[in-house]
């Protein structure tokens, strides 16, 4: 079967993810979860005390993101985990202070020169499945199949809400709605890869879309690019 690179971009909160993991495990691709990428990055920055809640140490950022080397690793369970020289932080890197600091180091742009030269190097045979802010823009811009996510930030925030809370995070709504407006802010107008819809990417707004909607026609999209459909 015709190997493709699926390239998906949106919004924070709007179920990439998801999306990206569902259509990856039908298919047998691998998935990468780019937004895994920059909040290991984070952690990182967080636990060398390069960054806090009001500001970062973009000099000794810059100076040793060569030295953070990433990876995915299949668990028992069939899905893909982050590892961060070697040390799962797969739990680590899903608090919303991890994630707010994720879309911070994205703006460095030492930080996202050397992650897309680790996303591109983990696309070289294709057949994956990526999820980002600019996957179809500047990782993979000659990617077959591009779609750019996105929902009102009302309903994204109320998502984000309900996994902090199943995961026992003591997150109150309007805080997590001030966060997701912040992240949209942030990243569509920073200067490095700044989230843009690609021309050639078709838009899926999922406000009202269950999953399982959501994922047929993803498959649909997936089915004609590699000429079954």
């Amino acid at each position: 079967m015709k190997q493709i690179i699926v390239a998906i971009d949106g919004f924070s909160s709007c179920g990439k993810s998801t999306m990206a993991k569902q259509l990856a495990h039908e298919v047998g691709y691998i998935y990468v979860d780019t937004g895994a990428m920059y909040r290991a990055v984070s952690l990182f920055c967080y636990r060398n005390g390069w960054m806090n809640d009001e500001s970062m140490d973009i000099y000794s950022i810059e100076k040793n993101i060569e030295n953070i080397q990433l990876e995915f690793r299949i668990n028992k369970n069939g899905t893909a985990e982050i590892f961060l020289n070697g040390e799962n932080v797969e739990k680590e890197i899903r608090t919303l202070e991890i994630s707010n600091g994720a879309s911070r180091v994205s703006t460095i742009g030492a930080v996202r020169k050397e992650l897309v030269r680790q996303q591109q190097k983990m696309g070289i045979n294709k057949g994956i499945v990526m999820d980002g802010r600019d996957i179809g823009t500047v990782v993979f811009p000659k990617a077959e199949l591009k779609i750019f996510l996105t929902a009102t930030p009302e309903i994204r925030a109320q998502r984000r809400m309900d996994e902090l809370l199943a995961k026992g995070e003591k997150v109150i709504y309007k805080d997590v709605l001030a966060n997701v407006k912040e992240r949209d802010e942030r990243d569509q107008n920073r200067k490095e890869s700044p989230l843009l819809q690609a021309e050639d990417a078709v838009v899926i707004d999922n406000s009202e879309l269950t999953i399982e909607q959501q994922q047929i026609l993803l498959r649909k999209l997936f089915d004609q690019r590699i000429g079954i459909a």
